[in-house]
């Protein structure tokens, strides 16, 4: 049975397809994961699921145990991550997914590296390509089976967070070449690269970044994508072989 590990919003564990079996507290070296790991099934498929915001989704982007949270899924035998987001769009609508070919990173201050020189170690990995494209294409695959449209690629510009941008600063991104704006692939990407995992963003747009929808950015807005995305992301994983 096909092992993967899911990182994303703590709705996923709510899916009636997801046949948990338990859950699993690791210790770390670098601290506390987000949360308990969920161990279960959904098809042909063994999941391991972690929220990266913490069981009550409490934790901000800026302080989420990135090292902890990719050391536990390597140390529980996950070869493979798939990273689920929600996200503004710059060029893509709300509803959209997205399986994000490149990022940009403009956050700061954040534990982004298991090669912090402590332990006399260091190494330079190539991150010309920050995603597997193994688990891109069996992303897309399984979309497509699912009846679900998707968008192939795209760049995925990762801000600070917490607060959303202003339309200035959107502008900005958009110069760059970004498509999607979040604020978790990084450092969640090249720690799993440096562990040797097979990682993708699975990112589905909830809201018109600032600047490119037609009014204010609102929880309630927000709030009614996400419902859609949660039952989105269940159609995908249940396509995955």
């Amino acid at each position: 049975m096909k092992k993967i590990g899911v990182i994303g919003g703590s709705g996923l564990t709510s899916l009636k397809q997801l046949q948990i079996t338990h859950r699993e507290v690791v210790n770390t070296p670098y601290g506390e994961a987000s949360a308990p790991l969920t161990h279960g099934r959904m098809g042909n498929l063994e999941l391991l699921f972690l929220p990266r915001h913490g069981s009550g989704h409490n934790i901000p982007p800026h302080r989420i145990n990135y090292r902890a949270n990719i050391w536990a899924m390597k140390e529980l035998g996950v070869e493979q991550i798939i990273g689920f987001a929600t996200v503004g769009g710059i060029t893509q609508p709300p509803q959209a997914m997205v399986i994000p070919d490149q990022l940009i990173d403009y956050s700061w201050g954040r534990e982004h590296t298991f090669f912090d020189g402590e332990d006399g170690q260091v190494a330079h990995v190539d991150f010309s390509s920050p995603y597997c494209d193994e688990l891109r294409n069996t992303l897309t695959t399984a979309a497509l089976n699912a009846g679900i449209d998707i968008v192939t690629e795209g760049v995925y510009g990762v801000i600070q967070g917490p607060r959303l941008e202003t339309a200035a600063e959107i502008n900005r991104l958009q110069m760059d070449g970004c498509d999607i704006v979040g604020m978790t692939a990084l450092p969640e990407a090249a720690l799993a690269r440096e562990k040797g995992l097979c990682y993708a963003t699975c990112a589905i747009v909830v809201n018109w970044a600032a600047g490119k929808g037609d009014g204010p950015i609102t929880q309630e807005l927000i709030d009614a994508h996400l419902k859609v995305a949660i039952e989105t992301k269940g159609r995908l994983l249940q396509h995955i072989k």
